[in-house]
């Protein structure tokens, strides 16, 4: 059996050539789509000033050369200075990222609690009614297209009933004392109780929204697992000791069936901090994914390029994560 520092420090040394080959990749494609200087200020600009921005920015380099300089650069923190703003991409990526974290939580904590339940519910009434039209909802909720949702929710509850804001983060004025960058969060640190009521109802639309579209892939998977984990032979055995169906099916079943349910959640979660543009267009919400969107239309090459990076090695180190909680949940998958 490998130990847990030995097990924690090959998944480490696994995600280095994992991060190099990642990196590799998008230093090429981002040269492979053309001249990212003369795209940005124009066919028509001055050779002086196209030349004196690729010197500026390195590019005038060969590509190997540009490719080391890269590498060295991120290794120091330094995800390059925006063709638009002129600022690092590093603090513009802090000045949005909060934004997306905050989404992201409250979209991922709504889609684990009803795909949980749901599939642990159709599991108990296995080809029942009940169970079949929950895994009519996980097909359906899984292929609905997100602006879709977005749009309709928008449309009931913004537009007909008037409950919910459908855009924006918070009201104007009433943005809290900036602590975390989490409106809720710091809304309550700061006392802040009109700031929190307000950054609460503008987050409600587009969790739902994210949180309804992912919640199908929860029940299917607790549903699957569940039903497995039921006919094991422990399960009779502790129904057979007189425990409550309750207690047989959440503190045992639940329990043993929930490593792959793990997987999935820290996939989805990586991909809900990597890509809620679609939800964060829709409803204007101040982001990451609207960031992304509006540098790619101005051709801003040096920020898109630093937030795909800043993106893929988030992903990386959440999978990492993930792999030592597995160790602590089923010491087995110590190998």
């Amino acid at each position: 059996m490998v130990s847990l520092r030995a097990y924690i420090i090959r998944r480490i040394l696994f995600a280095i050539p994992m991060v190099f080959i990642l990196l590799s990749i998008v230093f090429v494609v981002m040269r492979v789509a053309g001249d990212p200087v003369r795209v940005t200020v124009g066919l028509h600009a001055p050779p002086e000033q196209i030349e004196q921005i690729k010197e500026r920015l390195g590019l005038n380099k060969p590509l190997s050369i540009q490719f080391f300089d890269y590498l060295w650069q991120l290794l120091h923190g330094n995800l390059g200075q925006s063709l638009y703003t002129r600022r690092a991409v590093s603090l513009e990526i802090l000045d949005k990222f909060p934004a997306t974290l905050e989404l992201s939580i409250c979209s991922f904590t709504l889609s684990v609690l009803i795909g949980i339940f749901t599939g642990v519910y159709s599991a108990r009434r296995y080809n029942k009614p009940a169970d079949h039209a929950l895994r009519l909802y996980g097909i359906v909720t899984y292929a609905l297209f997100i602006p879709w949702i977005g749009l309709i929710l928008q449309l009931i509850f913004g537009v007909y009933l008037g409950w919910l804001p459908t855009f924006g983060r918070i009201d104007t004025l009433m943005e809290p004392h900036t602590i975390t960058g989490l409106y809720v969060l710091d809304s309550i640190l700061t006392l802040n109780l009109p700031s929190l009521v307000s950054s609460i109802r503008h987050l409600v639309l587009p969790s739902v929204t994210l949180g309804i579209y992912i919640s199908g892939i929860f029940t299917r998977l607790t549903r699957s697992n569940m039903l497995e984990v039921l006919r094991k032979d422990f399960i009779t055995a502790a129904r057979a000791r007189g425990l409550s169906e309750t207690t047989v099916v959440y503190k045992h079943a639940l329990k043993n069936a929930f490593i792959p349910i793990l997987t999935m959640m820290g996939l989805q979660f990586a991909m809900l901090l990597a890509g809620a543009v679609l939800t964060e267009t829709t409803f204007s919400w101040p982001g990451m994914g609207t960031f992304l969107f509006e540098r790619i239309g101005l051709r801003d090459f040096t920020t898109v390029q630093g937030t795909i990076v800043f993106f893929a090695l988030l992903v990386i180190a959440i999978s990492l994560v993930i792999d030592i909680i597995y160790v602590y949940i089923d010491p087995r998958i110590r190998y």
